[in-house]
């Protein structure tokens, strides 16, 4: 998790911002998403869930892995925080009639086998008016040697075989997918990795990872609105 963690500064940044401009809040709050129902698609070990708890976030989490929300449940029980967390993926959330204001699809979407079904599932748990967040890998030769050849099998940073990068998505190519699921994609931005300060920041360059931003339209008498209103 290590790669993970150093990640998650960079990833919290751009959440805030995305948050905050998407529903016009003060983006300095400390209890930013007070009020907010959060999904976290994919959680892991909860490393964004906590941060998002403690914004003020109704968050719930959710990882297929067993194990993953066993660890997620503990540690945010040491942490004295309440979130949900369940075995589950976004495809039960939706059958159960579940509805959220911000999903969070965070280096998930290059994992899964139908990129149109996920996007489809996330628009559907999506309440008008909310956002999704998603951050992935692209498809691109720099993106093979670095984090492939270079994170899985020179610095072991991921177990090797952990991504397939055929299944990397060019931001093209999954702002399209996301159009076509029937939510408003902004423009790709990067995520760069600085091994020198071992820190990430947000950049134009999209070639290895970045992060896409997408409203699903309220419709509000018949007219379509940007966002939701405040809480």
């Amino acid at each position: 998790m290590r790669a993970l963690h150093a990640m998650n500064p960079a990833r919290l940044g751009w959440i805030r911002r995305e948050a905050s401009r998407h529903f016009g809040l003060d983006p300095s709050g400390r209890r930013l998403l007070a009020g907010r129902r959060v999904l976290d698609i994919g959680c892991g070990g909860g490393l964004l869930c906590e941060p998002l708890t403690r914004l003020g976030g109704n968050v719930t989490g959710v990882d297929p892995a067993g194990e993953n929300i066993e660890v997620a449940k503990a540690h945010a029980e040491r942490s004295g925080l309440s979130i949900d967390y369940r075995k589950a993926t976004v495809e039960e959330l939706v059958a159960q009639g579940e509805s959220f204001e911000i999903v969070l699809a965070m280096e998930v979407v290059e994992h899964v086998a139908n990129v149109s079904a996920f996007l489809a599932a996330c628009e559907r748990v999506l309440k008008p008016g909310g956002i999704l967040l998603m951050s992935t890998l692209n498809r691109t030769l720099r993106s093979f040697v670095l984090a492939i050849v270079g994170a899985e099998y020179v610095l072991g940073w991921l177990p090797r075989g952990t991504h397939d990068w055929e299944k990397f998505l060019t931001p093209e190519e999954l702002t399209s997918k996301t159009r076509r699921a029937g939510l408003v994609p902004r423009r790709a931005e990067g995520l760069l990795f600085d091994p020198l300060r071992w820190d990430w920041r947000l950049s134009s360059d999209t070639a290895v990872n970045y992060v896409l931003s997408s409203r699903k339209p309220a419709v509000v008498e018949g007219r379509t609105s940007e966002k939701i209103g405040r809480p």
